[in-house]
């Protein structure tokens, strides 16, 4: 699934449509009518977390990639697309596997950009506050919630956890301060290395948890389960992240 920093990525590699006016729509989605597109100009492509906003003076166009979308640029693969635009100077952007949805109003009113970790707007602080509010909310859950960390997906969750050394189980309210602290930055922090990494073509190359088998720093077999009411894959070691939970009260 493409987390926050492939988005900008697609953003990166569309930017050229800015200013062209879409000749073409197809596609098997029935949440919009693609007629409509046909003949408007793009007027701007932004990303919100894992949604991608194509915005024409009429509407605003939303792709949700979900858990299996992907997307293709100048190409497209062996499938129908969920939604495809053609462009003026031949270009044309396919998404697959994702949900299609038209938006009415200005962005800045329907997103909140303090909650994009690769927004310019992006408020640690608030994130922080945000945490405090759901004491009983576990770590692995706290970094896949959009609405505080929006753009962060299980990928960059383990990283985060392995790097500041906290076990996918700790509950948010038990957490040190500079563990709380650590976590904001880190997911912020590590979303940008992610884009570095992906553009490069080596960011496999610097997981150090995510679908790995044996802990760098322990030498021991990490441990992989589906936690969290999120149930998304976990992988973690027992030994080197500590698990924070509240005192038991007999």
């Amino acid at each position: 699934m493409p987390e926050g920093p492939s988005l900008v990525i697609l953003k990166e590699q569309s930017r050229r449509f800015v200013g062209q006016r879409i000749v073409h729509a197809e596609g098997n989605t029935w949440a919009i009518d693609k007629a409509r597109l046909v003949g408007q100009p793009i007027v701007s492509l932004r990303t919100w977390g894992k949604h991608f906003l194509i915005e024409l003076p009429e509407l605003v166009l939303r792709i949700h990639f979900l858990l299996f979308g992907s997307y293709r640029v100048d190409e497209r693969r062996d499938r129908p697309a969920r939604l495809g635009l053609a462009m003026e100077d031949g270009g044309e952007l396919n998404f697959y596997a994702c949900s299609v949805k038209v938006l009415e109003g200005e962005l800045d009113h329907l997103y909140d950009w303090s909650a994009d970790v690769m927004s310019d707007q992006w408020d640690p602080a608030r994130a922080r506050k945000k945490l405090r509010a759901a004491p009983g909310m576990l770590a692995c859950d706290a970094l896949l919630d959009q609405d505080i960390f929006s753009g962060v997906g299980n990928i960059i969750k383990n990283e985060v956890l392995f790097r500041i050394r906290v076990h996918p189980l700790s509950t948010v309210g038990a957490l040190p301060a500079p563990k709380l602290r650590a976590l904001v930055e880190q997911a912020r922090t590590y979303s940008f290395e992610f884009l570095e990494w992906k553009k490069q073509f080596v960011l496999k190359q610097h997981w150090l948890a995510h679908t790995k088998s044996i802990c760098p720093r322990c030498h021991i077999p990490f441990h992989k389960a589906n936690l969290g009411h999120s149930r998304r894959r976990s992988f973690y070691c027992e030994r080197c992240q500590k698990r924070y939970n509240p005192p038991r009260v007999d």
